[in-house]
């Protein structure tokens, strides 16, 4: 019993002593904590206020933009700046001049010679400017050197960076290798000026560090795009700053738009070899998907410099000037659908001079002129005299009947396009029998060029004004979805009644197709187009000098309309001003190469021309004698030809390159290869 009580004692005096040493810490770390708390807590306070910061902004991914074919046209990079860090460790400096040889050597294999030489050379420099910092800190313990020694002009992409890393000697990684980006993220255009005005661009940034939209598409849709930082804590931790996040950010939208980059890139081409030719100050172009007012293409062409020309500004939408002969299919439309005028109605427009309003007034062939002509030709001659004779005679007693058929047709509206800083036309009513007439054949109005397309675009699309769409879908930057697809917007149902549509659509055919038409240089033999060509001094200081503004807006193909466009040139150096020879001719390029490249679909073979006589070279290619399958031997003919022989079968041709046929072959589905040289 007494070994029992001695072995229980000693239990309990361990037991209680291990009681005294708990409550002693404890009563210890409560005194600790008191102290912390009210003695040191102010200082321990301030301290934590410096290494934690909340609500610290976490920046976001803006949104891409794309083309209607999916290719990226305005997209987010990141390059990096590099730094090394000769105090990361110590010995990291000795390590690296060590290893300098090696790392050279697989610089010179990842990396182009250039680049390669630049990296090592930098490197090289911040070993002897760590020699010289040594000395400073020997000299001097209280210097403290800058630890991010940056290698001078050194700016490489993600791909250049990702390579780096994984070479021998920094895949160690920043805190044993001392090499430490820093990111530059910025905002890259992947086409380059490609529809730049339109896509747009980004400046500065908002109160919490965000790109902005400046223009363009990435203005109006900049809501969208910019998405929502997210939201966290900074905290440091062993000296490195970390960011908690306890809101995640949101990544912008991705906007779809209606552009085609084949299609812009014929359009851009086309105008600017027109542009160089005529040395002119700028260029506009349009084209647009008929039966939606999707813009496939847009390009604004403004002289940079002598023999330079590139993306300025967007006259497509914000250019408000005198459209010229155009806006006479409007006031012939306008008539035509009154009834107060008709197609036959003569007309006498004399020697090219006359007086009308009580002033005077001339013709492009002045001197020459037209004589007695019907309204119909009017158009197809792009009279002055004629149109302004006929809607004087129609509405000098009732000029608020002539403005009310205009405003009938709606394209004057605002159409609130999603292109900032867009103009709307101003259409002015009068009563004013000069500013009548002057009205009439393109004067006393101001329409940006994508107002008067829209125009020309719902006659083609049978009388139904669609606004011009830049946008087909926004989709969820981080999983893709589509989120709003959009649909075309109709802006008037019916501009016009279909008898009047029909006629002024067979002047239109006119103007390219007949011969006399003023935009016969826009008349094709591989695709028929229908339009109207346009000349128009320009007002500069008051009065109007010797400055040109020429266009010619139409369609294409004319029997089943698929695309239509408008081309508009300013001041051009180079030869006499005129639509035709100059817009019409880049009308044209256009409509063959998109057709030549088969983007048209169920294209048809073209109507047979009834208003001029065919070419005898054309005729003989019909004759010619046909393979057993109803294919013409067109081996050794041009291109051209060998298309135009073989479409008059009805088939369809696809052709690649120029020069002559030197074989041919027929594939399933009556889609003919010719094999050129």
């Amino acid at each position: 019993m007494s070994a029992k009580k001695t072995q229980a004692q000693k239990i309990m005096t361990s037991y209680f002593i291990l009681v005294v040493i708990v409550i002693g810490v404890a009563l210890l770390v409560f005194s600790k904590a008191v102290r912390t708390s009210w003695k040191d807590g102010e200082r321990w306070r301030e301290l934590g206020a410096t290494q934690v910061r909340d609500s610290v902004p976490i920046p976001t991914e803006r949104g891409n933009i794309y083309a209607c074919g999916g290719e990226l046209l305005a997209t987010n990079e990141d390059r990096y700046k590099l730094y090394i860090d000769f105090w990361a460790q110590k010995g990291t400096a000795d390590s690296l001049k060590a290893n300098l040889r090696k790392i050279n050597a697989e610089l010179q294999q990842n990396f182009p010679d250039s680049l390669a030489r630049k990296i090592g050379d930098r490197l090289q420099k911040g070993l002897d400017w760590k020699v010289e910092q040594d000395k400073k800190i020997k000299n001097n313990p209280n210097f403290k050197p800058d630890r991010g020694y940056p290698l001078q002009g050194i700016v490489v992409d993600y791909a250049q960076w990702k390579t780096l890393r994984t070479l021998t000697f920094f895949k160690k990684g920043q805190y044993i290798s001392g090499l430490k980006p820093q990111s530059l993220r910025r905002r890259v255009n992947p086409y380059g000026s490609l529809a730049l005005r339109t896509i747009g661009s980004i400046y500065g940034s908002d109160t919490i560090g965000r790109k902005v939209g400046k223009n363009g598409l990435e203005m109006y849709y900049d809501s969208l795009l910019c998405g929502k930082p997210g939201l966290g804590q900074s905290r440091k931790v062993n000296g490195r700053t970390m960011v908690v996040p306890f809101e995640k950010p949101v990544p912008g939208c991705d906007i779809i738009t209606t552009i085609d980059v084949h299609i812009q890139d014929i359009v851009e081409k086309n105008l600017k070899k027109k542009l160089q030719e005529i040395d002119a100050e700028s260029g506009t172009a349009v084209l647009m998907e008929t039966a939606t007012g999707e813009v496939k293409a847009i390009t604004n062409m403004g002289r940079i410099c002598e023999g330079v020309w590139g993306e300025t500004r967007n006259f497509a939408v914000s250019d408000l000037s005198e459209p010229g002969s155009t806006f006479k299919v409007v006031s012939m439309l306008v008539g035509l659908n009154d009834g107060t005028i008709h197609p036959d109605d003569p007309v006498d427009v004399g020697n090219g001079f006359a007086v009308v309003a009580g002033v005077p007034l001339e013709d492009h062939n002045a001197g020459r002129g037209y004589g007695l002509i019907n309204a119909a030709n009017s158009i197809r001659y792009s009279s002055n005299i004629g149109v302004a004779k006929l809607i004087m005679q129609a509405y000098s007693r009732d000029p608020d009947r002539y403005f009310d058929g205009v405003y009938r047709i709606g394209f004057h509206q605002d159409m609130h396009l999603e292109i900032p800083g867009y103009a709307v036309p101003r259409i002015r009513r009068t009563h004013n029998l000069v500013d009548l007439s002057r009205m009439s054949y393109g004067y006393y109005t101001a329409i940006p060029p994508i107002y008067t397309l829209s125009f020309f675009n719902a006659i083609a699309n049978n009388g139904k004004l669609v606004k011009p769409l830049f946008v087909c879908e926004i989709r969820n930057g981080e999983s893709g979805r589509v989120l709003e697809r959009k649909k075309p917007i109709v802006i008037n149902e019916q501009i016009a009644s279909e008898t009047a549509l029909s006629e002024i659509r067979q002047m239109l055919d006119s103007v390219v197709n007949s011969l006399g038409g003023t935009g016969k240089p826009a008349r094709s033999k591989l695709i028929r187009i229908a339009g109207k060509t346009g000349t128009a001094k320009l007002a500069e200081g008051g009065s109007y000098g010797n400055q040109h503004q020429v266009s010619f807006c139409g369609y294409f193909p004319s029997d089943k309309p698929k695309y239509s466009m408008i081309v508009v040139i300013r001041k051009p150096r180079i030869g006499n001003a005129s639509g035709g020879f100059m817009c019409g001719a880049v009308f044209k390029a256009i409509a063959e190469e998109i057709y030549t490249r088969n983007i048209i679909s169920e294209s048809r073979p073209l109507p047979v021309d009834t208003l001029s006589k065919q070419p005898e070279v054309k005729k003989s290619l019909v004759a010619l004698d046909s393979e057993s399958n109803g294919i013409p031997n067109v081996r050794g003919m041009g291109a051209k030809d060998a298309v135009y022989a073989i479409e008059r079968t009805g088939r369809r041709v696809k052709l690649s390159g120029k020069g002559t046929v030197v074989a041919q072959s027929v594939l399933p589905g009556n889609i003919v290869f010719l094999q050129l040289k």
